[in-house]
């Protein structure tokens, strides 16, 4: 098997679908480029991504693997969405320092009901050659037993091997826990592969870079097993030029569903980008056409806030709609140009006794969810970087009571909330 370098400048995609996925970015280590380029080549290809039910939405780190699979259906592929409902029962202990909190199968299926949302958006399910369908990885996982798992799949595995994988030594070199029940995951999702060959003729898996020796496994128990040839694909993680983590703020995640986050915050986000990330954003988190795209970088100074409100308005609509992208818009246009609470904004609503009495001005930052902590509320007062209706704020002291209501709270010249 052979192990690539996606940027390698020697290789030429000679079909769509493939040219597509190097030119705007979303190929980063390929078991067979050449491999899975003829695949394509000759004829419709499912493949699939997994992603487990660890909460009620999914955030933007997912969304690079989920326009992966919208790639391949624009170009005429199968995609496969993969739901961990049995995975979920253990969790991925890749590259993390300590195992998942266990969840009962109750949270488990609320959260896939959740989850399911951002996919219909984002890809064409149905019957069709090329249709997207979406399996739960419990209507198999859950009947297996023991003993013939064992032996089916597990002589397959060397625990040699999968204690070299990055994602199991650094958990070991740290000395942190890794229990059993975690490093069977890896057997889990190499199985998930070999169910998903055999049930839908899948030849292809995806992922996140950190899951390309998970991806590895599968297709080394496939061609074990039943003498297949698939192949594995990662997609880079997702990470600002400057080297920070991507999907993250001070009020947490960058959920994919609005009952987590507003559609004018997911707009923000994406409005906030840094400079050097402008093009590849659009490249990978819009369907603009390449050769705008590369017009649209060239722009500089007051030019290039255009281009970024057009990347928020762009990668909102892919998720939210239209429509939601537009007021978020629309919304931003008015915090940024007037004093008022504009309508629209995220809100925080005060209850009565709340109003009455009065909230510390660092309390209501941090349950805005403008601040992560009080004492990030208290050092943003401190630097004249919050404002309310539009004035800066610089006693720490401040309170805010029912004669104030409603303000508009903001963290920056870009964050806004309203409170009522």
């Amino acid at each position: 098997m052979t192990i690539s370098d996606a940027s390698a400048d020697h290789f030429e995609p000679r079909s769509a679908v493939m040219k597509t996925l190097v030119e705007r970015g979303y190929v980063n280590q390929a078991t067979d480029l050449a491999g899975i380029d003829d695949a394509f080549e000759a004829g419709i290809v499912p493949a699939y991504v997994g992603f487990d039910a660890t909460a009620d939405s999914l955030h933007v780190g997912h969304l690079l693997p989920i326009m992966t699979l919208r790639r391949l259906q624009q170009a005429g592929h199968k995609p496969i969405v993969l739901i961990g409902g049995g995975t979920t029962r253990i969790g991925d202990p890749s590259f993390r320092s300590e195992a998942r909190p266990m969840l009962t199968d109750e949270q488990i299926t609320s959260n896939i009901e959740g989850i399911r949302k951002v996919f219909d958006r984002l890809l064409t399910f149905g019957d069709g050659p090329t249709d997207a369908v979406m399996v739960n990885n419990a209507d198999w996982l859950d009947g297996i037993r023991w003993i013939d798992m064992l032996r089916d799949v597990g002589r397959h595995f060397s625990v040699n091997r999968m204690l070299s994988f990055d994602s199991v030594r650094s958990r070991l070199e740290k000395q942190e826990n890794l229990s059993f029940l975690e490093f069977n995951y890896m057997i889990l999702q190499a199985f998930d592969f070999l169910e998903l060959s055999r049930r839908t003729g899948c030849r292809l898996q995806m992922g996140g870079a950190d899951q390309w020796g998970n991806i590895i496994n599968g297709i080394d128990l496939v061609r074990r097993t039943d003498g297949n040839e698939v192949f594995g694909m990662t997609a880079p993680l997702l990470a600002a030029a400057s080297g920070l983590k991507m999907g993250k703020t001070a009020a947490g995640a960058v959920w994919l569903n609005e009952d987590r986050l507003s559609p004018y915050d997911y707009w923000q986000f994406w409005r906030n980008a840094e400079d050097a990330d402008v093009v590849r954003f659009l490249k990978l988190f819009t369907d603009l056409p390449v050769d705008e795209i590369e017009r649209l970088g060239k722009a500089e100074g007051a030019e290039l806030n255009t281009v970024k409100e057009r990347l928020a308005n762009e990668a909102t609509a892919l998720v939210h709609g239209a429509g939601s992208a537009n007021q978020a818009a629309a919304t931003a246009r008015r915090a940024f140009g007037h004093g008022e609470a504009a309508e629209g904004l995220p809100t925080l609503q005060l209850d009565e006794a709340e109003r009455s009495s009065g909230l510390p001005l660092v309390e209501l930052l941090v349950r805005a969810g403008l601040t992560s902590s009080k004492g990030e509320a208290r050092r943003a007062i401190s630097g004249r970087g919050v404002r309310v209706n539009g004035e800066i704020v610089e006693d720490l002291d401040v309170m805010i009571s029912n004669q104030d209501l409603p303000i508009r709270l903001s963290l920056g010249r870009k964050r806004h909330t309203a409170v009522k």
